[in-house]
């Protein structure tokens, strides 16, 4: 199936440096909020302590609940409203890692019901994780990304070029960074399972960026006259039906999970929405250019050699 009826003839290497500029622009203002704010906003996974999930019967704002737990004994705890404004419904998190959940659970429960009355809410979930399992869980988190990425680096070597895999790993970090300057930016919770988001968002991006470097190499193999700034962008453009066939069959299935799927993956459906879009566009923007950016600069050398 095909969405375009004739092969486009976009120069898509002539948008390299208006791409390298607005991908550096956001990057450096996720990396800019992160700073400002201290890292990501990791989730008890990570961090350690305690989350309770309260669902209200009646309209409750976030200032009520927050105040309902301090006079209950728990200050500084964070309060975010998660679902639809109609749900009614928070998520609490305490920095406090209890010996005795349950007891924890009876004193929220107090809070609450003094606040807001008996049976006016619903505790619908109760974790507790201490700081050694979260910096556990920090450090396994990191390995994951970094070990996939060195894999992908010598794979991507060995069946193509080091140019290739330099390419393909920059527009792989271009998509972790902008997804979680993204998560950051809107103060999202960085837990498991963004992380396993991130993972997913690497082998989805580095399997459409193959799909380019192969055609890049078929033309390459056929003789042609043409320069390698040419085949890349013939290659793209040759590939752009697929691309964009391949981009929104996922794309509207993760609109529908971020929209339909409850608040439970509503953060890993819109990592994966973030992380495919970045991936689209570094597969087409960044990683070709930039393996016709490495080999300019390598005849460059070998010329004044």
């Amino acid at each position: 199936m095909q969405i375009l009826k004739r092969e486009t003839q976009i120069d898509f290497a002539a948008k390299m440096k208006f791409a390298a500029i607005l991908s550096l622009a956001v990057i450096i203002t996720g990396i800019i909020s992160l700073i400002y704010h201290g890292g990501p906003r990791l989730g008890i996974e990570f961090s350690g302590g305690t989350v309770a999930q309260i669902r209200f019967q009646e309209a409750a704002a976030t200032d009520q609940v927050r105040s309902a737990l301090d006079k209950g004994g728990f200050e500084n705890s964070d309060v975010q409203q998660i679902g639809a404004t109609t749900s009614n419904e928070f998520l609490v998190r305490i920095d406090v890692a209890p010996s005795d959940l349950r007891g924890m659970q009876d004193r929220i429960e107090g809070a609450m019901e003094a606040a807001f009355g008996a049976g006016k809410y619903e505790i619908r979930r109760m974790e507790a994780i201490g700081p050694k399992v979260g910096r556990d869980m920090t450090r396994k988190g990191i390995w994951a990304l970094t070990l996939s990425l060195i894999a992908i680096l010598v794979y991507v070597s060995i069946r193509f070029e080091f140019s290739y895999a330099l390419g393909g790993i920059v527009a792989l970090f271009h998509d972790v960074l902008i997804t979680v300057g993204v998560f950051s930016l809107l103060g999202k919770e960085f837990t498991l399972q963004i992380v396993a988001a991130l993972l997913t968002i690497i082998g989805y991006s580095i399997n459409d960026t193959i799909v380019i470097f192969d055609r890049v190499r078929e033309n390459l193999k056929k003789g042609s006259k043409r320069n390698l700034r040419d085949i890349i962008n013939l290659s793209v453009n040759q590939t752009l039906s697929r691309t964009i066939l391949t981009s929104l069959t996922v794309f509207f299935v993760l609109l529908a999970l971020y929209a339909l799927g409850g608040p439970v993956i509503h953060d890993f459906a819109f990592a994966l929405l973030i992380g495919t879009v970045a991936g689209v566009y570094s597969t087409v923007f960044i990683a070709s250019p930039l393996v016709l950016a490495w080999e300019s600069l390598v005849s460059r050398r070998r010329r004044r050699k």
